[in-house]
C-alpha cells in the first residue's frame, strides 16, 4: 500500500493474463504454477520471477521504480478484485452496510475505494482483521449462535469498545518499575496539557497510556505522537525511531468532531482501515514535483498543511479520535489543537520494525532507550531521554529481529 503511489500499473495485464483469473462478480483462482507457498516456506517461485525479468529483492537494499511499478501494479488487482465482490455482494442481498474481516481487510486503500464507491451506506472492519480476529468470531459464534444470546445494536457503537482490549498498568506498576530500577522520571497531573507543549516543540513522544490495543494498529495506548504540520518529522521517525524505508507513510490521529475539516470523509474511522484525500483546501498542490520527480525523489515535497501524514498521492490513512473510547489521547490532540489549530497528530505504533507493539513499561522503556525518541510518557510519569543513564547492550539488537 505504501509503495504502490509512487509506481506505474505497468504490470496489471500480465497479472491478469498470467497470475490470477478474476471472474465478473469477484471470485478468482490463481495460478498456483508462480506460487511456492501451498508447497513450500517461500510466497513466490523462479517461474514468478522470470515472469517479471527480475528477482526477489534482497531486503534493505535500494528501492527501484520497478519495485513501485510492482507494488503498484498488485495494488490495483487487489482492488480490482475487492470492487467487484462488493458490486456483487450487494446486487445478491441489497444489503445497506458491509463488514470485512480476513487479512486482506488491513488494505485501507481498497476499504476506502469501496466506501467511496456509494455501494453500502457504511462499511465497517474488525480492527484485528486476519488470524488474530478469528478468536472474536469463535467466541461472538458461540454466545450467539449456540448459546443462543440476542443481537443488539444501536448504528453508532460498535461492541470494540475502541479496540482497547489488552492488558493496562496503573501508576502504582508504572513508579513501582522506575524507582526499582532508579529510572529519572517527573510526574504531572495534567500530562496531556504538558506533552501537547513538547508535540509544539517538535518533540517525538513515547505515549503508554491505559489497555493496549487489540490489533496491528496503534491506536492511541501504545503510540508514538508527533507533529504532523512538520515537513521533515516522516522521514525522521521512519529513519531514526522505526528503523524502516523512509517512504512509508504515518497515519494522522484526528478529533472524531473535525474529521471533515481535514480529510473527505465524513464517517469515523477509529480503528485506522480506511485511506481518504486530504481536504482539497488543506492541500498545496505542486505539479513541478509531478513533472520533475520520480520514485522516492517525490517523498520531500511539501502536499498540504500536514505534510508528514500526506502521502504523494494526497491521500492519508485516518484514526478518528472519540472522547467516549480514549478521553486522555483525546484531550491530548483537543490541547494541541487548541495551541495551534491543528486537531492532527501524528500516530505510529511504539515499536520499531520487527518487533511486536510494546506491551508493558519494561518494553516502553527498551524501546525508548533503543531509538531516538525524545520523551516517554507512562500514564502520568514524564521521561526525558536527556536525563537517563547511558543504555548499554551488547551486540547490535537490531540483527535480532525479522524485518516486517
Amino acid at each position: 500500500m505504501g509503495l504502490a503511489p509512487y509506481g506505474e500499473p505497468r504490470y496489471v495485464k500480465t497479472i491478469l493474463d498470467e497470475l490470477i483469473d478474476v471472474k465478473p462478480d469477484g471470485s478468482f483462482r490463481l495460478n498456483l504454477d508462480y506460487f511456492d507457498f501451498p508447497v513450500g516456506l517461500k510466497m513466490i517461485n523462479v517461474k514468478f520471477d522470470n515472469l517479471f525479468k527480475r528477482t526477489s529483492r534482497i531486503r534493505e537494499t535500494e528501492l527501484t521504480q520497478d519495485d513501485m511499478d510492482l507494488a503498484r501494479s498488485i495494488q490495483e488487482v487487489v482492488e480490482l478484485v475487492l470492487l467487484r465482490m462488493a458490486k456483487s455482494i450487494k446486487s445478491e442481498t441489497g444489503e445497506k452496510y458491509l463488514c470485512l474481516s480476513g487479512g486482506v481487510a488491513l488494505n485501507c486503500v481498497a476499504n476506502g475505494k469501496i466506501l467511496g464507491s456509494g455501494l453500502f451506506e457504511d462499511i465497517w472492519m474488525q480492527p484485528a482483521a486476519g488470524d488474530a480476529g478469528s478468536a472474536v468470531g469463535a467466541a461472538l459464534f458461540a454466545w450467539h449462535e449456540i448459546l443462543g444470546n440476542k443481537r443488539e445494536a444501536d448504528n453508532k457503537h460498535d461492541k470494540m469498545y475502541g479496540s482497547y482490549l489488552g492488558p493496562s498498568f496503573d501508576i502504582d506498576d508504572i513508579r513501582d518499575f522506575l524507582d526499582n530500577f532508579n529510572i529519572p522520571h517527573e510526574y504531572h497531573e495534567d500530562i496531556e496539557d504538558v506533552v501537547s507543549d513538547l508535540l509544539v516543540q517538535g518533540k517525538i513522544i513515547g505515549w503508554f497510556s491505559g489497555r493496549m490495543e487489540f490489533g496491528p494498529r496503534a491506536l492511541g495506548a501504545r503510540s508514538i505522537l508527533g507533529d504532523a504540520r512538520l515537513p521533515g518529522m516522516q522521514k525522521k521517525m521512519n529513519l531514526r525511531i522505526k528503523y524502516r524505508e523512509s517512504f512509508r507513510p504515518f497515519a494522522p490521529s484526528v478529533l472524531e468532531k473535525d474529521i471533515d475539516k481535514w480529510f473527505e470523509i465524513d464517517v469515523p474511522s477509529p480503528y485506522m482501515m480506511l485511506v481518504t484525500q486530504v481536504k482539497k483546501e488543506k492541500q498545496k498542490p505542486d505539479k513541478d514535483s509531478h513533472e520533475k520527480l520520480f520514485g522516492l525523489d517525490r517523498l520531500n515535497v511539501v502536499r498540504s498543511e500536514i505534510p508528514a501524514v500526506t502521502h504523494i498521492d494526497y491521500s492519508a490513512r485516518i484514526q478518528s479520535v472519540s472522547e467516549e473510547t480514549n478521553k486522555r489521547y483525546y484531550r491530548l490532540i483537543d490541547l494541541f489543537k487548541e495551541k495551534t489549530g491543528c486537531a492532527v497528530i501524528i500516530n505510529t505504533s511504539f515499536n520499531v520494525r520487527g518487533e511486536p507493539i510494546v506491551c508493558t513499561p519494561e518494553d516502553a522503556y527498551r524501546c525508548f532507550m533503543r531509538t531516538e525518541m525524545d520523551v516517554l510518557v507512562m500514564e502520568d510519569c514524564l521521561l526525558l531521554k536527556e536525563e537517563q543513564p547511558t543504555w548499554e547492550e551488547k551486540g547490535d539488537w537490531r540483527d535480532e529481529l525479522e524485518l516486517d
